[in-house]
C-alpha cells in the first residue's frame, strides 16, 4: 500500500559536512487533505546551501529545524486531492513541502508554476527561489549601472548564473568566479558572462583583476572567506556587495576570521548588505513574471543538475553542494 515517504531530522548535526546519521527516513500514512487544504504529490525537492544553516540551532533568518520534524525544503509537484477552492486537482505548485513524498497545504506561500513553460525541476531552480533571490539581491541591493562590472562568486551555481546573466541583460559587464575549467567554459559559452575566472587555478587573483581593469562596481557573494579578502581591495569607491550565501564556512569545524581586508569597506565606502529572499515575499509574482519572460525570449539560459536516487540520498547529495560537487541548480527527483 502507497505511503508517504519522509527524511526527518534525527539529530543536530556536528560542525563538518553532514552525516546520514543527522537523518532518518520514516513511512506514514499519506495524508488526507482537510477544509482548505490541498495535498501535493511532491515529484523534486530543491537542494540549497541555506539547509546546512536550517539544522544548526545558532540564531539565524528562521527557527532551526526540530529535530523529529520533516526536513524542510522547497519542492516542486502536482496537486493530487483538493479541499482549496483556489488550487484544483492536476495544478503544479511549488512551495515549502519538506523532504517527503506528500505535502499538505493550506496555500500559504504557495506558488503555481507552469509546467508547460519550463519542466518542473527548473520551478525549485532559475525560476523559482533561487531565481527569486538573485533578481531581487543584484537589482534591489547589488543595483548595477549599465557599463559597471558585476563580480559573482559561485557564479555556475543555481543563484549565481541568474546573477550574471540579469548583470548582461541590464547592461552591466559580468564576470564569474567557478571552480574548474569545465564551469568556467560554461559562464562564458552557455551563460554569456564576459569572463570566468577559475579559483582553483594559481595565481587566480591575478586573472580576475586583469578580467576587471576598471575595478569592481557589485560583487555578488555566495562564498565569504578568502574569496571576498581577495575581492575587497579590487572594490570601486561606493561598490555594491550584496551578500547572500558564505558557504566556504558552512562546513567549516571552527568558526571563519572575519575578512582580513576589511579596511576597504572603510576606504572605498561600500556597502555591504545581506540579503534573505523571504524579505520580499510580497513581490515574488514581480520576479515570476520577469524571470519567465527573460527565459521564454531566450536571454535566460537555467541548468539543473537532477539527482536520482530518491529521498533516501538526501544527505549524500546534499553534501554535493558544499564540495563543488555539483553543476548547475542541484535537485533531487522523488
Amino acid at each position: 500500500m502507497p505511503a508517504n515517504l519522509q527524511i526527518i531530522l534525527a539529530q543536530r548535526p556536528t560542525p563538518g559536512p553532514l552525516t546520514p546519521q543527522d537523518f532518518r527516513s520514516q513511512e506514514t500514512p499519506i495524508p488526507v487533505p482537510g477544509p482548505g487544504e490541498f495535498r501535493v504529490k511532491v515529484a523534486y525537492v530543491s537542494l540549497d546551501p541555506a539547509m546546512r544553516g536550517w539544522v544548526s540551532d545558532a540564531k539565524s533568518y528562521v527557527p532551526p529545524v526540530p529535530v523529529g520534524d520533516v526536513m524542510r525544503a522547497y519542492a516542486v509537484g502536482i496537486v493530487d486531492a483538493s479541499e482549496h477552492v483556489g488550487f484544483k486537482v492536476g495544478d503544479a505548485v511549488q512551495g515549502l513541502f519538506g523532504v517527503q513524498s506528500y505535502a499538505i497545504s493550506n496555500g500559504r506561500r504557495v506558488v503555481k508554476v507552469d509546467a508547460t513553460a519550463a519542466p518542473l525541476e527548473r520551478w525549485v531552480g532559475g525560476l523559482g527561489m533561487p531565481g527569486w533571490t538573485a533578481y531581487f539581491g543584484l537589482l534591489d541591493v547589488g543595483k548595477p549601472k549599465a557599463g559597471e562590472t558585476v563580480v559573482v562568486s559561485a557564479a555556475s551555481g543555481a543563484v549565481g548564473s541568474v546573477v550574471g546573466q540579469i548583470a548582461k541583460i541590464r547592461g552591466a559587464r559580468a564576470v564569474g568566479i567557478a571552480g574548474g575549467p569545465q564551469k568556467c567554459r560554461d559562464l562564458v559559452q552557455l551563460f554569456g558572462f564576459d569572463s570566468a575566472i577559475d579559483y582553483k587555478k594559481a595565481g587566480w587573483v591575478d586573472d580576475l583583476k586583469a578580467a576587471c581593469p576598471q575595478g569592481i562596481d557589485v560583487y555578488f557573494e555566495n562564498v565569504g572567506g578568502e574569496m571576498l579578502d581577495a575581492v575587497l581591495p579590487l572594490m570601486n569607491i561606493f561598490g555594491r556587495i550584496p551578500v547572500c550565501g558564505l558557504i566556504a564556512g558552512y562546513n567549516a569545524r571552527e568558526a571563519m576570521l572575519g575578512p582580513k581586508n576589511f579596511r576597504a569597506i572603510l576606504t572605498q565606502r561600500l556597502r555591504v548588505q545581506g540579503l534573505i529572499v523571504f524579505d520580499w515575499n510580497d513581490r515574488i509574482p514581480e520576479a515570476s513574471a520577469a524571470l519567465g519572460a527573460w527565459h521564454k525570449e531566450g536571454r535566460l539560459k537555467i541548468r539543473e543538475d537532477v539527482r536520482t536516487g530518491g529521498l533516501p540520498a538526501f544527505a549524500e547529495t546534499l553534501n554535493l553542494l558544499y564540495s563543488g560537487g555539483n553543476n548547475g541548480k542541484l535537485v533531487l527527483k522523488v
